[in-house]
This record gives structure tokens, C-alpha cells and sequence, in this order.
């Protein structure tokens, strides 16, 4: 697949085939991965790959498995979500957050190393790790559309994170992210439909 070609159809995918994935194409992927720029040169990145759907399970524990009409209004009112496309994205992707993790073919969790508080950044400089993170994970968004295979992603809420530590174990100075799910689209697999810019409209040249 052309490199354009894998950027416009990746697509956030929530729906996944019952399939495995091979070992050898999860490499690949991660390896695409490992090619994204690094903030301190040294790929102080790690790859949790899990397969198994009881772990997966357990993983996902502090995870919703359905969420009310009544929490989707909530969510549009407190994270003032007013704009029409945006509310139908939220509505097709809030619901399916655990569903997306565990029917995909395999759960990534990415790590990276982060020795300064997250949260309490002092300068900019201190998010260098968080943004190269999302370099790499874009890489891996990329190779799997070239692969055929989809993504999606969640940004872990609330006790997440410390659960996760307790489930996987991982040296307290790396920070997880995200999760990634990996797999197969289903057939029926919604996409949904985004919103349209002019190019020309987010592109100022030689000053704002």
C-alpha cells in the first residue's frame, strides 16, 4: 500500500473479526513503531503485546461495558460537546470502549519512560517522552492499515493506570499511555463519518 494511500484510509475502527493475528505481521507493526522519532534517541519505548482473552479480560476490568443514555448526556454537557458530528462520533465510541479492547485480535500496551511527573510538567521540554510516544503509536496506526488490519485506541481513566501497574508489573518510571487494539475490521465494521476541512483553511503561511 502507498504511503498516502495508508493515511487516508486509516480509519478509527471499533468493530473486529473472531481472528488471530500472526505473530510475525504484530512485529512488523510494532517495528514501524520502533522507526518514529525519539526524544532521547534511545527508543525508551515498551511493548506489551497480550493475546490471551482471559488476561485481556482482567486487563479490562476497570473498564465500562455499557454506558446509559443518561452518562452520554453527561459527557456532552460537562465536556461541552455541542457540535452535531461530534456528539455522533462520541455516541458510536463511548459505548464500544471495552468492546473494541477485548474482540481485537491482540491488546497492545505501550510504554514509555518518563522519569519526571507527568502531570506537573515544569517546562514543555519535560513532555518530551509523552510526545514521542504518540509518534511511535501513529507509526504503528500506519503500518496496521498497510497491513489491512485496524486500530483504535482509549486513553486509560480514572484508577486505570494503577490498576494496570498491579495486572502487568511495569517499572514504576514508565507510563502507559494508551491502550491499542489490533485486529481485523468486521465486515460490519462502522465508519464513521468525519468532519471536512479545506486544506487552505489550516495552513497559514509566514504568519498567522
Amino acid at each position: 500500500m502507498e504511503f498516502y494511500d495508508a493515511v487516508s484510509k486509516r480509519r478509527t475502527i471499533r468493530d473486529f473479526e473472531d481472528r488471530p493475528i500472526e505473530a510475525a505481521i504484530i512485529k512488523r507493526i510494532i517495528s514501524a513503531g520502533l522507526k518514529a522519532p525519539s526524544n532521547d534517541h534511545m527508543r525508551s519505548w515498551e511493548f506489551v503485546v497480550i493475546t490471551d482473552k482471559e488476561l485481556i479480560a482482567r486487563i479490562l476490568k476497570k473498564i465500562p461495558k455499557k454506558v446509559s443514555d443518561a452518562r452520554m448526556q453527561f459527557i456532552f454537557k460537562s465536556w461541552k460537546l455541542d457540535d452535531a458530528c461530534q456528539q455522533r462520533l462520541y455516541t458510536e465510541a463511548v459505548p464500544k470502549q471495552y468492546q473494541m479492547l477485548y474482540q481485537s485480535g491482540c491488546l497492545i500496551l505501550p510504554f514509555f519512560k518518563q522519569p519526571s511527573p507527568l502531570l506537573t510538567p515544569k517546562t514543555l521540554s519535560s513532555l518530551n517522552g509523552f510526545a514521542s510516544i504518540w509518534c511511535s503509536i501513529e507509526n504503528i496506526f500506519l503500518a496496521a492499515t498497510a497491513e489491512g488490519l485496524a486500530c483504535s485506541l482509549r486513553i486509560p481513566l480514572g484508577s486505570e493506570p494503577e490498576y494496570i501497574a498491579e495486572v502487568i508489573s511495569h517499572p514504576g518510571e514508565y507510563v502507559m499511555p494508551c491502550y491499542i487494539s489490533l485486529g481485523y475490521p468486521a465486515e460490519d465494521a462502522v465508519i464513521c463519518e468525519q468532519k471536512e476541512y479545506n486544506i487552505d483553511d489550516k495552513i497559514h503561511m509566514n504568519r498567522w
